[in-house]
C-alpha cells in the first residue's frame, strides 16, 4: 500500500512538473536577416593593440542552426614581447533573438574560462555587446564599427567593479574575399 502511494505521489509530481520542464522560449522565427549584425556575417582578418600588446586574429560570423543563431569564432595570436611569452587567445560567440523580446542577446565563451552575457544593441553605424553584469561585477562591452564596406573597428572595453569603462584592445578588421564558386562540370 504504501509503495502504492509513493507511486502515484511520484505521478501526480511529475504530471504537475512535468510540462513546466518541457517548456522552451522559442527562439525568434529563424531567417537571413539579423538586423543591426547582418554586416558582420562573414570572414574577417584584423590587426591591432592594445593591454595584451600588438596582435593578429581573425574572425568570423556564420548562420548556423537554419539561421536560428549566429556563432562567431575568433582568435587573436600575440607574439612574444617584453620577456612576455607568445599567446593564443580563442573564442567563441552565439548570437540569438530573445523569443521573449524582440532583441539580441549574445552569449561568449573563451579558452581562459571566461562565460560573458551580453546584450546586443544598434548603435551609429554598428552594433555594442554590452555585457549583464551590475556595477559591483566586472563589465565587458564590445563595439563594432562599420569603416566601409569591408573594413570595420572593434573595440574592446572592461569597467572593473564601481568604475567606468576603458579600452583594453582596439583592433581593425577587412573582410575576407568570399571564395569563388566551384566550376561547372563540363557535360
Amino acid at each position: 500500500m504504501a509503495g502504492m502511494r509513493r507511486r502515484l505521489g511520484f505521478a501526480l509530481l511529475a504530471a504537475a512538473v512535468f510540462p513546466v520542464a518541457l517548456q522552451v522560449v522559442p527562439l525568434a522565427a529563424a531567417g537571413t536577416d539579423w538586423g543591426p549584425v547582418q554586416f558582420l556575417v562573414g570572414r574577417w582578418t584584423g590587426e591591432g593593440g592594445g593591454a595584451p600588446g600588438a596582435g593578429t586574429g581573425a574572425f568570423s560570423f556564420t548562420p548556423d542552426l537554419q539561421g536560428a543563431v549566429l556563432v562567431r569564432k575568433s582568435f587573436a595570436e600575440y607574439p612574444a614581447a617584453g620577456g612576455r611569452p607568445a599567446a593564443r587567445h580563442d573564442d567563441l560567440t552565439l548570437v540569438y533573438r530573445d523569443g521573449t523580446s524582440p532583441s539580441m542577446r549574445a552569449l561568449y565563451f573563451d579558452n581562459e574560462g571566461h562565460v560573458i552575457p551580453y546584450v546586443v544593441r544598434p548603435s551609429e553605424n554598428g552594433v555594442v555587446f554590452t555585457s549583464d553584469g551590475q556595477r559591483d561585477q566586472p563589465r565587458y562591452r564590445l563595439t563594432y564599427t562599420r569603416d566601409g564596406p569591408d573594413h570595420l573597428r572593434l573595440k574592446f572595453e572592461i569597467a572593473p567593479p564601481g568604475k567606468e569603462f576603458h579600452s583594453y584592445i582596439e583592433s581593425v578588421a577587412r573582410r575576407e574575399a568570399a571564395a569563388p564558386p566551384p566550376p561547372k562540370k563540363a557535360r
